[in-house]
């Protein structure tokens, strides 16, 4: 049967979360549902990665297998045209059924955009974090690089994450100061729940002085989330991109 890839974008303020549940309004649910519409037939998707509630995505790469034959710009407009405005088909391509959006990823990145300004946004609600602390960047950096590599990152999961193993490896971690917003940008293998956002929060404590930079390192070797920072709000994080071999071939996401 034959397979398709998809890359999709969506504001995530609407839905809980990414993964199809009973009863709620997911990512997941919207996109198989508008499929489904341009096939004629049930569709089930298969995610690179699964986001929380409320976090967004510019890069996220799905795959589905169908008999029915569509030009690759149907299932674009005609999926776009099922689906709600906060969800969009950015591009369609078939794959050979090797292909697995999830397993067949090299790495994610993540960006947490963090407003640091005395006064709350209300134009970008939603899009960004906010602190109305002023934040030491050069500490941040400094915490930043002792989070590098392949760690253990428990005290970073959360409870009820379902991953095999807490064992990932952070290929990059940058933080840049633009304009008012502090953007923090996370490549990895792959991430546990919640795994950004409470790194977001433990590096926060670093960078308004209440914590020192090795503490970030000592976190990593105690491997028990009590220690850390309390889970950062999910509102300025997105999934940028998902990285493949570059023998897929698959067109860039927005960035």
């Amino acid at each position: 049967m034959p397979r398709l890839a998809l890359g999709v974008e969506y504001h995530g303020g609407a839905f809980h979360g990414w993964q199809r549940q009973p009863h709620c309004v997911t990512v997941q649910g919207a996109l198989e549902q508008a499929l489904s519409a341009v096939a004629g037939e049930a569709i089930a998707v298969v995610a690179a990665g699964r986001t929380d509630r409320g976090v967004h995505a510019r890069g996220q790469v799905v795959h589905f297998d169908t008999a029915v034959i569509r030009p690759m710009q149907a299932w674009v407009r005609g999926g776009n045209a099922h689906l709600p405005a906060t969800v969009a088909v950015l591009w369609a391509q078939g794959v050979s059924d090797e292909f697995h959006a999830r397993f067949d990823a090299r790495s994610r990145t993540y960006r947490y955009r963090l407003l640091s300004h005395p006064v709350r946004p209300a134009y970008a609600h939603g899009v960004v974090g906010w602190t109305h602390r002023v934040l030491d960047l050069d500490a941040m950096k400094a915490g930043a690089r002792l989070l590098l590599g392949t760690h253990d990152f428990s005290a970073f999961r959360a409870a009820e994450c379902q991953a095999r193993t807490p064992v990932k490896t952070l290929l990059r971690l940058d933080i840049n100061s633009v304009g008012e917003e502090i953007h923090f940008e996370f490549q990895a293998d792959a991430f546990l729940q919640h795994m950004v956002r409470n790194l977001v929060g433990a590096l926060l404590r670093v960078g308004c002085g209440e914590e020192r930079s090795d503490w970030l390192a000592a976190l990593l070797e105690a491997r028990d989330r009590t220690q850390s920072a309390p889970t950062f709000a999910a509102d300025g994080l997105c999934l940028t991109a998902v990285e493949y071999d570059e023998r897929w071939n698959f067109p860039a996401g927005r960035s």
